[in-house]
């Protein structure tokens, strides 16, 4: 599924935010470059998640993607983990690559802060450059997330303590039943999602990253209002048979969202990208080669696609 993974470490550049490292990766983005695509990650995973479809994007795009604080090869600090703070960092890396413009590509954890992204460009507080958005599997609507059981027990007050006890075999198990029946990550694959998210000791703030589905609830009308208003500009693909945000997920976008592009792949789980890489790849290629009508910052009345 994926390419080297010592490869992929050694391809990886740091700048710093806030203080902490943070890892990040970049393809053929020159200067002069008006429009790359930037790819943020989802939860407990890491931008290693893109290297099946790096390639592929790569050879129509340059392509940006950044370990988020708290995830793969980034600093891991015991802190107060937020979407809010990962947009924030978004920002960052783009303004330190002096990039202006720019698409997005983004996957369960990075629903939220594509959506976060979205809703600011909106308000014009940030994000002015943000053009088109894909969406992967992720929680859009939080009344469609299904969260799995270590997500609930993550969330709980004993949150901290199921962190402690996280180790390999538990999570390949658990990890493994969020893909299709047909795409399952071998025991090699998993060996590598287990040591990008153990790296500096990450699975014991499993419990702090977790943080994301309250902020879910807590900005839905703000999020879900955001995309009915960049409608022609965001699509979804979407593995149907992700337990999580799977073919459920999708028919609530189809009935929501009704002038998004959507694309619903039926043997495919919750990790597309992953699963089903070329065509996840020819889909989002397809779609931002397109050119909707730009979002007005600031405006609050719908934006009708040309």
């Amino acid at each position: 599924m994926h390419a080297n993974n010592d490869t992929w470490r050694r391809g990886a550049r740091y700048f710093r935010f806030g203080g902490h490292q943070v890892a990040y990766w970049t393809h053929g983005l020159i200067e002069a470059d008006t429009k790359p695509l930037l790819l943020v990650h989802g939860f407990p995973t890491c931008s290693w998640d893109w290297a099946a479809v790096w390639p592929l994007l790569g050879a129509e795009r340059s392509l940006i993607a950044c370990d988020m604080l708290g995830f793969g090869l980034s600093d891991k600090p015991n802190m107060q983990y937020s979407i809010d703070l990962q947009a924030d960092l978004q920002e960052a890396l783009l303004a330190h690559l002096g990039v202006t413009q720019w698409d997005a590509l983004v996957h369960d954890y990075g629903v939220s802060v594509g959506q976060e992204l979205v809703a600011r460009q909106l308000e014009g507080s940030a994000a002015r450059g943000l053009e088109q958005i894909v969406f992967l599997n992720g929680g859009i609507f939080p009344d469609q997330h299904r969260a799995r059981p270590i997500q609930k027990l993550g969330t709980s007050p004993i949150g901290f303590i199921v962190s402690q006890f996280l180790n390999r075999k538990g999570f390949g198990k658990s990890f493994s039943q969020v893909f299709g029946p047909d795409t399952q990550p071998s025991e090699a694959e998993l060996d590598i999602f287990w040591e990008f998210i153990s790296e500096n000791g990450g699975h014991r703030i499993f419990h702090k990253l977790l943080h994301y589905i309250a902020d879910r609830r807590a900005n839905e009308a703000r999020w879900v209002g955001a995309l009915k208003q960049v409608q022609p500009r965001v699509g979804l693909v979407n593995g149907a048979l992700d337990p999580v945000s799977g073919q459920h997920a999708w028919q609530a976008w189809r009935e929501r969202l009704p002038s998004a592009r959507q694309h619903l792949l039926p043997k495919v789980g919750h990790y597309p990208q992953v699963e089903a890489p070329e065509e996840v790849a020819a889909k989002a290629l397809e779609w931002l080669a397109e050119a909707p009508r730009p979002i007005r910052a600031g405006s609050r009345r719908a934006v009708r696609g040309s």
